[in-house]
């Protein structure tokens, strides 16, 4: 009996060995450039870090693929949505300092702040807007199209902006709640969100070559420009410039930048022996707070399974694994995080590339090589990629003859407005209808009796799909007396003149 004993620690210790993970980065180059190839990509960044220590890190392709000036380590892309776990930190920071809690209510800090139902009002809190359970969904299309002087200005629309979700009891994807986030962060601090970011995160992190601006950015002596692809050819893009959502958007960062930045979340908020968030707030927000899809496995072999979200993180099972990680796209540009806190690796994988899941592609791969589950043979994946969104010079305009509008054109023209979005023109050009946006301005395209369809007109940034339908309205009379855009779920505008 003594004996069976003694032998069942060395049993299970020989059974641990034999589990722990046996990395293989041989030859990753080559399956990099492989993937990069079927992609037709332009650039890539990537960061590997493991226990504390960078042991990885590569520039692909070019940051300037017309004057092929090649992308290192240091090149800076935007990445988009990785800006809400900056947002998050900043409030982890307060909530350390004692200055807030995730259980507070946004109304607390943002004066005269109203829901447009008092179910909001009673049961939102800061913490739900850090997991997307405010039922606030995505109303983007508010400052996208309607931006605003000042982010405090965009909380007087939010009375008039209907739930796309139930408050608490759903999961729904907000950029406007990290909106919120940021601001919150403003009204507390007295400094602006580009201010707190720079002073409490990029300068402690030593993360000198971050920035929350386009201008910054291409200040920078190594930077990358945007790019995408239209019917297989690469093609620059606009820069996509975020303002009033800059807390869900607008950082801007290189891969030996982000190093620091997954040390500190691998840490638990501590970074070269000072802590800068406490561990419980990080342990919260890399915690699967809400479950977005939670049912079982659809096979045996399900590679990722039990979706969750905390605080600017999502979280999932890797094979076999906890992940925590974030995507982020804005105009030429996508990127992608890695965590896996028990294994303490760390991935930042960076492209200049629009409408593609190539970051995500290269970061599962590399995920499975350091994992030790690569077996010796390169990574079978499903590529995602679609066209960049251009005017197209060979639209038909005109009139759908057998299905004609019920009024004259010129009968269209006119304002329309709506409380929560803001003032949208229709207005005549030749023998078009165009819309125009305080931003934007579409073609109007005629469908059938009073439905239009917008088109593009001239480039803009890759930050939205440009296909909405308007459906005008009429009064009693049969008068034209509004118009329907295509957006979140339907949203009204009056006309006013």
């Amino acid at each position: 009996m003594r004996k069976i004993l003694y032998l069942l620690p060395l049993l299970l210790y020989n059974f641990t060995l034999s589990q722990e993970p046996k990395r293989n980065l041989k030859r990753i180059d080559e399956e990099i450039n492989a993937i990069m190839k079927d992609y037709q990509a332009v650039g890539i960044s990537v960061a590997i870090v493991e226990n504390d220590k960078l042991i990885y890190s590569k520039g692909y392709g070019y940051r300037d693929y017309e004057n092929k000036l090649p992308v290192t380590p240091n090149t800076v892309f935007s990445i988009g949505s990785n800006t809400k776990s900056f947002t998050s930190a900043l409030i982890g920071m307060l909530e350390s300092e004692k200055k807030i809690s995730v259980q507070d209510k946004p109304s607390r800090y943002i004066p005269y702040l109203t829901f447009s139902t008092d179910r909001m009002n009673n049961l939102i809190t800061i913490e739900d807007l850090l997991e997307h359970r405010s039922g606030l969904g995505s109303i983007d299309g508010t400052y996208i199209f309607f931006p605003a002087a000042k982010r405090m200005d965009l909380m007087q629309k939010l009375p008039f902006i209907k739930e796309n979700g139930e408050p608490k009891n759903s999961w729904k994807y907000s950029n406007f709640g990290y909106l919120m986030l940021g601001t919150i962060a403003e009204q507390i601090n007295g400094k602006s969100w580009d201010d707190l970011i720079r002073q409490k995160i990029f300068v402690p992190l030593k993360m000198d070559h971050s920035s929350t601006s386009v201008d910054e950015m291409t200040k920078q002596p190594d930077f990358s420009y945007p790019y995408g692809l239209y019917q297989k050819n690469i093609e620059k893009v606009l820069f996509q410039r975020p303002d009033n959502d800059k807390p869900g958007a607008a950082v801007n960062s290189s891969a030996a930048d982000l190093v620091n930045w997954i040390r500190l979340w691998l840490n638990y908020g501590s970074f070269e022996n000072r802590e800068l968030i406490s561990k419980d707030y990080m342990k919260n927000a890399m915690s699967a707070k809400v479950m977005i899809d939670g049912a079982p496995p659809a096979s045996p072999d399900a590679k990722n399974y039990l979706f969750g979200c905390g605080y600017g993180w999502l979280t999932q099972i890797f094979k076999g694994h906890y992940k925590v990680w974030h995507a982020g796209g804005v105009s030429g540009f996508n990127s992608n995080i890695f965590l896996f806190p028990a294994e303490k690796l760390g991935i930042a994988v960076l492209s200049n590339q629009q409408n593609s899941d190539i970051s995500n592609t290269i970061a599962n791969m590399i995920s499975i090589r350091m994992l030790g589950l690569d077996h010796g043979k390169p990574y079978s994946y499903e590529k995602g990629i679609s066209d960049i969104a251009k005017p197209d010079k060979s639209i038909r305009t005109g009139i759908n003859e057998k299905k004609k509008p019920t009024h004259d054109l010129d009968l269209y023209c006119g304002e329309y407005f709506n409380k929560g979005y803001g003032t949208l023109t229709v207005a005549k050009e030749g023998n078009n209808l165009y819309v125009r946006f305080p931003t934007f301005k579409f073609l109007l395209m005629h469908r059938q009796y009073d439905l239009f369809a917008s088109a593009l007109t001239e480039e803009v940034p890759q930050q939205m799909n440009p296909d909405f339908d308007f459906n005008f309205t009429l009064d009693d009379k049969g008068d034209i007396n509004g118009v329907t855009m295509d957006m979140h779920g339907g949203i009204t505008f009056r006309k006013i003149k």
